[in-house]
C-alpha cells in the first residue's frame, strides 16, 4: 500500500492509495466493515462516503469521500477527499460567490463614480472591505478544518484499518 498526499494548503485534503487488490474486493471490504460500525456510510458503485458518528457531529465535522478505481487486473486505486458536509461546503461557496460578485459590482461602481467626479466613499470602502472579508473566510475555513482535524484522523485511521484487513 502506497499513499500519496496532496499539499496541506488545500481546505479539502486529497490523497490516493495504490492497492494490490481487486476493485470489487476492496469495495466489499468497506461494505462489510462499515455495516455494523458507528460511522454512517453510503455506497454507490465504487464511491463510498463515510461520516463521523452522529453523537460526535458538529458544524465543522468532516466527511470522507472515497472512490475505488480499477487500475489493472488485480490492482486498484483509492482516491480520497476530506471535506465538510455538502451543505456546509455549498453555504461556504455561496458566500464566496456573493462576495466575488459584490466586489465586481462595487469595482464597476467605483470606476463609474470616479469617472463622473461623484462621491466614491461607499464603493471605495467596499472594494477595500470585500477582499478583507475573503481573507477572513479563508481563515474561517482553516479554523474549521483544524476544528475537525481529530475527526479527520479518526476517519483516516478507520479507512486504513479497513484497507489493511
Amino acid at each position: 500500500m502506497k499513499e500519496k498526499n496532496s499539499s496541506e494548503v488545500f481546505l479539502r485534503p486529497r490523497f490516493t492509495i495504490d492497492l494490490n487488490e481487486n476493485h470489487d474486493k476492496v469495495v466489499t471490504k468497506f461494505k462489510d466493515s462499515l455495516k455494523g460500525n458507528n460511522f454512517p456510510s453510503r455506497f454507490s458503485d465504487g464511491h463510498i462516503i463515510i461520516d463521523v458518528p452522529k453523537k460526535e457531529e458538529h458544524f465543522w465535522s468532516p466527511q470522507l469521500n472515497l472512490e475505488v478505481v480499477k487500475s489493472e487486473e488485480n490492482k486498484s486505486i483509492v482516491k480520497g477527499l476530506f471535506g465538510p458536509k455538502p451543505q456546509v461546503w455549498t453555504l461556504f461557496m455561496f458566500i464566496h460567490f456573493v462576495v466575488g460578485i459584490s466586489f465586481l459590482i462595487f469595482g464597476v461602481m467605483l470606476y463609474v463614480k470616479w469617472s463622473l467626479d461623484e462621491a466614491i466613499i461607499l464603493p471605495l470602502m467596499m472594494v477595500i472591505f470585500l477582499p478583507l472579508l475573503w481573507v477572513l473566510l479563508y481563515f474561517l475555513g482553516r479554523i474549521g478544518k483544524s476544528t475537525g482535524h481529530k475527526q479527520m484522523d479518526d476517519l483516516h485511521e478507520l479507512m486504513i484499518s479497513i484497507i489493511e484487513k
